[in-house]
């Protein structure tokens, strides 16, 4: 089963000329994740580490504009990281992992830095993990909800978050309407989630 995942994710980038995945100890199985430099990040200015194995994930959306292409997502991912670098002179964007309604998981701050998705506490302590849309009133395609579960998947097994790790809602940690109502109440189904 795992030449077959890893041809299915080999055969998946060469379709999108996305290159190759994240060349980590990543299991065969990971989902591909899109490197910083194929979605044509600016350099990050972040220092500050993310002490591991990570306990607790928060969901979100961006609210904004959603994305179903790599190449839309591609460009989505660059708009989100210059409002947070640009107008928010934040360090980077401010999410670990990006996902599009395109089935892939962009690279924000990655596993190893701390990112500025929710209150100061859940930074120090937790992945950042949004989807770009806004799941207010409508839910994330199926294939997108499959990328953030592989990569999560993908965290336990890189030792990168805790095999008992916890998933949160944005707004579970903060006051927000994030992830959207929609997200939030499939997030709520997941076996790691844990409201409080």
């Amino acid at each position: 089963m795992s030449r077959r995942c890893a041809l299915l994710a080999w055969a998946l980038l060469s379709l999108l000329r996305l290159g190759e995945a994240q060349k980590t100890k990543a299991p065969a199985c990971c989902s591909p994740i899109v490197p910083r430099r194929e979605w044509g990040a600016l350099a990050s200015k972040c220092t500050t580490p993310l002490s591991q194995p990570v306990r607790y994930v928060v969901v979100s959306h961006t609210a904004g504009s959603s994305c179903n292409t790599p190449a839309s997502c591609q460009q989505q991912a660059q708009n989100v990281q210059h409002y947070h670098m640009k107008r928010e002179n934040w360090c980077d964007v401010g999410y670990n992992f990006l996902i599009g309604e395109d089935g892939l998981v962009y690279e924000g701050r990655g596993w190893g830095f701390k990112g500025d998705h929710s209150s100061h506490l859940w930074n120090t302590m937790s992945i950042g993990i949004t989807f770009m849309g806004n799941y207010m009133d409508r839910v994330p395609p199926a294939r997108a909800l499959r990328a953030a579960q592989g990569l999560l998947a993908c965290g336990v097994a890189q030792r990168a978050l805790s095999s008992k790790y916890e998933v949160k809602g944005h707004r579970d940690v903060q006051p927000t309407l994030s992830p959207g109502d929609q997200l939030y109440s499939i997030i709520q189904n997941w076996p790691h989630y844990r409201a409080s």
